[in-house]
Formats: C-alpha cells, structure tokens, sequence
C-alpha cells in the first residue's frame, strides 16, 4: 500500500476483532518506523505505553467511558510526553553530528525550552501528534485500522500507567483488525474553506 492510498483508506474505527493480537514483530516494526516521527531540535520527547496487561486494559476501560475498543484492539498505545526530555542530557540527541554542530545544538536546546512551561507542552503535543499519524499511516499500510482517542480519564490513565510527574498523556491510540469499518465521511470541508495563500482574507473569518 502506498502513502496516498494509506492517507484515503485511514479511518476512526472502532470495532476491533477481540481474538487478533499484533505479533512482537509487527509492533516493533511498527513502532520502529513512529521513531522516524520529526521532532524539534531532534529531542524525540513522546514516550510509549503498550498497554498488553488484560487487566490494566479493563481499567482503562473504565476510565474511557467503557468503550469497547480499549479492550477488543491488538494494540493499545498511549502517547506521552517526557516535558524536560530537552534537559535530560540533550547531548545524546546529537551525538552523530560534528562536535562544533552538537554543541550549538544544546546550547540552543537549553536557551529554547529553559523557564517556558508553556512551550514545553506545546513541543510535546505536536511531536507526539506527529507521531500518532505516522502510527495510524504504518498500521495501515500493515493492513490494520486504528482509533484515536482523547475521551478518557487522562488522571485516572496516568496514574494506572504510573505517569512520571514530568510527563503529560497526549492520547491513545487503538489499533487492530476491523470488525465493522467505519461510517462513511460525514462531512469535509471544502479545500477552499480550509486554505488560503499568503494570509487569511480580510473579514472573512471575525466572529459576530
């Protein structure tokens, strides 16, 4: 399957066959190539949770409202974010590169992130959204489906899965074989609504 047919064919879905379960390979394939998710100054800050304890999948169903899905994929994902992973020896991330480049680089990484809480959690969203797409394009393209989901207990969760008290659950992901494909589009919005060359038009989108 290629990326353009991945991109079409990917869809929420949310009923999974409960008796399919991933082989080790095929997770870390899979999870080998989310690795190649770009992050900002290279500082790679997801962090993964296979949930595969029956047991802690049932608790987790209880804090998501009981949907089905927690329990019924091959594969149970929670994307986290490690908030200081740029001061958790940032030298590593660079550690291939020249030396001159290396050290630029956490010079740059320490003064970027340093006393901005804010744009910690920022970085860690948008790399681990970054990562939650590449997830969802592999599993396809390994004849899968997948679910994003946010409608969870994210205390509850963190706490079940022991979250450190410097990291943050972006969502969770569940992947497996499809028991019933999902609904049809319900409504997309035209590519002119949605882009625009250069800037925003003028007047076009103030609230009333």
């Amino acid at each position: 399957m290629d990326v353009f047919e991945a991109i079409a064919t990917r869809r929420s879905v949310r009923h999974f066959d409960p008796e399919h379960r991933m082989t080790d390979a095929e997770v870390r394939e899979l999870m080998e190539h989310v690795l190649l998710s770009p992050t900002a100054f290279n500082i790679q800050n997801w962090r993964f949770v296979a949930v595969e304890d029956d047991a802690l999948r049932d608790e987790i169903r209880k804090a998501a409202w009981d949907q089905a899905q927690i329990t019924e994929s091959s594969l149970l994902l929670v994307l986290c974010m490690d908030l200081k992973s740029w001061a958790k020896s940032p030298e590593r991330y660079w550690r291939n590169a020249p030396a001159q480049v290396a050290d630029n680089m956490v010079r740059e990484i320490k003064h970027f992130y340093r006393d901005d809480e804010a744009l910690q959690r920022d970085e860690g969203m948008r790399s681990c959204g970054m990562a939650a797409q590449t997830a969802m394009l592999v599993a396809r393209a390994m004849g899968y489906d997948s679910c994003p989901m946010d409608g969870f207990d994210f205390k509850r969760v963190g706490h079940l899965i022991d979250l450190p008290p410097d990291h943050r659950i972006c969502m969770m992901i569940c992947i497996g074989k499809t028991l019933k494909g999902a609904h049809p589009r319900s409504g997309q919005l035209a590519l002119d609504d949605v882009f625009m060359r250069d800037r925003f038009p003028e007047g076009e989108y103030e609230t009333e």
